[in-house]
């Protein structure tokens, strides 16, 4: 169940990095509740898969990722709504969204 150098944990961890600077963004903004769902979201990804590996079952790791591909598709929503409302996402953000996602669908099908 420990995957530490997996794919995931590093995009994620990257990804969790890009939301940080782009809710930085949107503060400065004054875009601070939007920034504050956005932060949550984006960075419990990793969060969760970081937790999963170090599941003590298998339900309890697939439990884990189950969070972090419902805090994925939370994400989605946030970055849909900002581009709805005008607000500029950065580039391939939507796209490393999407990526863990499907990710996140193959590990749980898998395990």
């Amino acid at each position: 169940m420990n995957n530490e150098d997996g794919p995931i944990r590093k995009k994620s961890f990257e990804f969790a990095c890009r939301v940080v600077e782009f809710c930085d963004e949107l503060k400065a903004d004054k875009d601070y509740e939007l920034a504050s769902q956005l932060l949550r979201s984006g960075t419990s990804i990793g969060a969760n898969t970081r937790e999963a590996q170090r599941g003590v079952s298998i339900k309890d790791f697939k439990n884990k990722f189950g969070i972090a591909l419902k805090e994925a598709d939370e994400t989605m929503y946030w970055l849909e709504i900002l581009e709805a409302t005008g607000r500029k996402v950065p580039e391939n953000m939507k796209n490393e969204c999407e990526e863990l996602i499907k990710i996140l669908v193959k590990i749980i099908k898998n395990s």
